[in-house]
């Protein structure tokens, strides 16, 4: 049953997560006019019939998760995935708020283009789509995008997708210009040319499979320059996904010096290994590549003591001309806006993090990194809300998701914890139905 955006709702008897105020109660969550109105502990109100009443007893009410990577077709691939789309599929995964990549055709470099993505999104999708715009103009790495006036369009913070500044000059003059707008700068930390050789994770498994590798130090390296210029200059940065230990470390001793330093890292590299890969599968090819169980784990471990700040899907849909080859032709990436949260629930059901850590991570400290509003259930807040069943068993079908690209390294997974209700805005975009 969808919720009536015209009466007040009450989300009743659900266990309450809310890390932005250190809640995890049973208790009801008030709605009324969009916004959150109140939170009752204890649940032992009764409302008004004017009040809408949903029964949400055994499971778990949080704020909508913000998702800080993702990749959309539009403009220019839309075949791949749209915003309606997109939008379409993150709701079904729990997810309020997508920030997209600049990486479409043309780049998203322009203040017309920020315009463009913002207009689109607000005509056909169904949750909040915040875009982040270009670095560098074309994504080349070389001159500087105009980041004030897309910040004035619009932008969220500034990245260049997929592609790595590698120019160490180009990188100070942004991280220095960024600080006059207020810019957060967002960065892919993989050397291109130590890993243009390789398909997947160096070491023994890739010798066994006969693959080329991508060392790990193509990643450290850049993060530790990149973690030199921000005490250079003093911008603020955000490693949009580490997948290894020395990185890990890296981000916790800058940190502890003060940087103004945040991290991600995707669910891929918290939930799968290189050996997931197995016989060539293609839709495990990523870029980071996935890693050694020993870095999934140090991934983990940096996630429970906070030294990652954000877990992201890194959703980027390919279609079957880009990941129908042999595995070292194959393009980087998978979907993940539908399994992101059931994905993290895995550690949480093994014990490795709480689930406050896990909502913290997915929607609070996202939100405080970009600085929108979004990550709390606090009186007063936009009413964006996930309600999950956090032990409900079930299997995934990809021919069943959302998302017009099916390429999802969780082909036929078996998960427990699926989302029951998603609201943006006090009103219901998605209701779990097994029919």
């Amino acid at each position: 049953m969808m919720a009536d955006s015209n009466k007040p709702t009450v989300l009743k008897g659900g266990r309450i997560v809310d890390p932005a105020r250190n809640v995890d109660a049973v208790g009801d969550l008030i709605i009324i006019d969009g916004r959150i109105a109140a939170t009752e502990i204890g649940g032992n109100e009764s409302y008004p019939g004017t009040f809408e009443t949903i029964d949400c007893r055994g499971a778990v009410v949080a704020p909508g998760l913000v998702d800080m990577r993702v990749f959309v077709g539009e403009p220019g691939f839309e075949h791949r995935e749209t915003l309606a789309s997109a939008s379409q599929a993150a709701a079904a995964g729990g997810i309020t708020t997508i920030v997209t990549m600049p990486d479409t055709e043309p780049p998203i470099d322009e203040p017309a283009l920020v315009d463009f993505v913002h207009r689109r999104a607000r005509d056909t999708a169904i949750v909040n789509v915040h875009p982040m715009a270009a670095l560098t103009k074309g994504l080349a790495g070389v001159e500087m995008a105009e980041l004030g006036l897309l910040r004035e369009a619009g932008a969220v913070a500034f990245t260049d997708g997929r592609h790595t500044v590698t120019n160490a000059s180009v990188m100070r003059r942004i991280l220095t210009y960024a600080q006059s707008v207020d810019g957060l700068i967002v960065h892919h930390t993989e050397d291109p040319d130590l890993a243009r050789a390789g398909v997947m994770n160096e070491g023994e498994t890739a010798t066994r499979l006969g693959l080329g590798g991508v060392p790990r130090e193509a990643e450290i390296i850049v993060v530790e320059r990149d973690l030199r210029l921000v005490a250079l200059t003093g911008g603020r940065y955000h490693a949009a996904q580490i997948s290894c230990a020395d990185s890990a470390a890296a981000i916790a001793a800058a940190k502890g010096r003060g940087l103004g330093v945040t991290a991600g890292v995707s669910i891929n590299h918290l939930t799968l290994n290189e050996n997931d890969i197995g016989a060539y599968r293609t839709f495990f090819k990523m870029s980071p590549p996935l890693r050694s169980e020993d870095d999934r784990m140090a991934m983990v471990a940096a996630l429970a003591d906070g030294t990652i700040d954000v877990v992201v899907s890194s959703h980027d849909p390919q279609d079957v001309e880009t990941k129908r080859h042999p595995f070292a032709e194959a393009a980087d990436g998978a979907i993940g806006l539908e399994t992101l949260l059931p994905a993290i629930l895995r550690l949480v059901h093994s014990g490795d993090i709480e689930l406050s850590t896990a909502i913290r991570a997915l929607s609070t400290r996202p939100a405080e990194i970009l600085g929108i509003e979004a990550g709390t259930l606090r009186t007063g807040a936009r009413a964006d809300v996930v309600v999950f069943a956090p032990d409900t068993p079930w299997i995934l079908d990809e021919t069943k998701m959302r998302s017009r690209a099916k390429n999802t390294p969780f082909e036929g997974a078996r998960f427990q914890g699926r989302v029951l209700r998603t609201m943006v805005a006090g009103q219901t975009r998605y209701t779990y139905s097994d029919t």
